[in-house]
C-alpha cells in the first residue's frame, strides 16, 4: 500500500525462506509439544472442576501459535481472543503461571481474576485475552496508533478467529489502520468453523484474507499446519509493519482438533471429518518430518515428550497448591491508576 493508496491485490504467502537450523526446528517442536500437553491437561482439569467458566483450547493450532510468536520481537505487543493459552506459553510466560490462572489462583498471570479467557502480562506484552468476539481489535488498533504517535518501532499483532471477520469492529479497525498507516498485523486463525457454523455458510468471501483488498491493505494466506511457513509469512508481515508502518492481514488455515470449547462435543462433524483431522495433526506431521530429516528420531521425541509432561505436571501441581485470591483484592485491578470514589461494595454489603 503506497502513499497514493493504489489497490494491492490479496495474495498467498510467498515460498518459505531458507530452512531454519536444526536446533531451531527442535525448539519449535518442543514448543508445539508443550502447548499440546498443556491443553490436554487443561481439558482434564476442566472435567475435574478445577477450571471454571469457559475454556477454549489451542489443540490442533500448535504450529500456527508457535510460528506466529516466533515472528515477534520481545518489544512487540500481542492482543488475542479467548483462545490464548498457547500464545501465553509461546510468549515465554511460565507454564506454572498460565495453569494457575486457569485454576483461578493468585499466582496466575492475572492473579486469578482473569481465568482462561482474560490473560494479561505486561512484561511479555501480552495485552489480553478478550472474551467478547472482536473486543481486542479496536484496542489493538489504538495500541498501534500509540506506537505511531510516540515514534516507536514496536509492532502490534492482533489475533482473532474467522468468525470475527463478520463483525463491525473488524471493518472499522482495518479501515482506520489503513487510513493512518499503523504498524499492526491482523491475524485471522481460520479453523473453518465459527463455533459450529462453517466459514462458507457465514462469509460471502470465505477466503478471508481477500477482505483486506477493500482497504487497499496487503494480505496473504498461509498453511497454518506448517510452523515454518507460518513463521516466514508472519515475519515478513511484522518486519514490513516495523519498517514501513503499514498494516497487514494474514490468514492462517488451522483446523482445531476438538470442539469450540471443552464442553462442545463437536457433533456437527462427521466421523470422516474427525478422522481426517487426526491424520492432518500438525504435531505428528512435524515430528515425522524432523525424523525423516535426521534431526529428531523417535527415541529423542519420546524423551522430549516425557520432559514436557513433567513440566506440565509440575504446573498443575503448582496451581493446585496455590491460594485463591482474597476477596479484598476484587477491585484492585479495575483501573490502572487510582480513581477517587470508585465503589468497592460487595453484593452482601449495606448500601450506606
Amino acid at each position: 500500500m503506497g502513499d497514493t493508496k493504489t489497490r494491492t491485490p490479496a495474495r498467498r504467502a510467498k515460498t518459505r525462506a531458507a530452512q531454519p537450523e536444526p536446533e531451531t526446528l527442535v525448539a519449535y517442536y518442543r514448543q508445539m509439544l508443550l502447548i499440546r500437553r498443556f491443553e490436554e491437561r487443561a481439558a482434564r482439569a476442566y472435567t475435574e472442576a478445577k477450571i471454571g467458566g469457559y475454556c477454549h483450547l489451542n489443540l490442533g493450532e500448535e504450529a500456527t501459535v508457535t510460528g506466529l510468536m516466533a515472528a515477534l520481537q520481545p518489544r512487540d505487543y500481542l492482543f488475542t481472543n479467548y483462545r490464548e493459552h498457547g500464545y501465553a506459553l509461546a510468549r515465554g510466560i511460565d507454564a506454572r503461571r498460565v495453569m494457575a490462572e486457569l485454576y483461578g489462583r493468585s499466582t496466575g498471570v492475572s492473579k486469578g481474576w482473569g481465568g482462561s479467557m482474560h490473560m494479561f502480562d505486561l512484561e511479555s506484552r501480552l495485552l489480553g485475552g478478550y472474551g467478547i468476539v472482536g473486543g481486542q481489535l479496536p484496542l489493538a488498533t489504538g495500541a498501534a496508533l500509540a506506537v505511531n504517535y510516540k515514534g516507536g518501532d514496536e509492532v502490534v499483532m492482533c489475533q482473532m478467529g474467522d468468525g470475527t471477520t463478520n463483525i463491525g469492529a473488524f471493518h472499522e479497525s482495518l479501515n482506520m489502520a489503513a487510513l493512518w498507516d499503523l504498524p499492526i498485523v491482523f491475524v485471522v486463525i481460520n479453523n473453518g468453523l465459527g463455533m459450529g457454523t462453517t466459514v462458507e455458510a457465514s462469509s460471502a468471501e470465505p477466503e478471508l484474507y481477500r477482505r483486506a483488498s477493500a482497504y487497499r491493505m496487503e494480505s496473504a494466506r498461509v498453511d497454518g499446519t506448517d510452523v515454518v511457513a507460518v513463521r516466514d509469512a508472519a515475519q515478513a508481515a511484522v518486519e514490513r509493519a516495523r519498517r514501513e508502518s503499514k498494516p497487514f492481514l494474514l490468514e492462517t488455515t488451522s483446523p482445531r482438533l476438538r470442539g469450540h470449547s471443552v464442553v462442545d462435543p463437536a457433533r456437527y462433524r462427521t466421523a470422516e471429518e474427525k478422522e481426517a483431522l487426526k491424520e492432518a495433526d500438525p504435531l505428528a506431521h512435524f515430528g515425522l518430518t524432523l525424523e525423516e530429516a535426521g534431526i529428531l528420531d523417535a527415541e529423542a521425541r519420546t524423551k522430549l515428550d516425557a520432559e514436557v509432561k513433567a513440566e506440565v505436571d509440575d504446573a498443575a501441581a503448582f496451581a493446585d497448591d496455590s491460594p485463591h485470591p482474597d476477596v479484598s483484592t476484587l477491585f484492585d485491578y479495575t483501573y490502572a491508576t487510582p480513581v477517587r470514589g470508585v465503589p468497592r461494595r460487595l453484593p452482601a454489603d449495606p448500601v450506606f
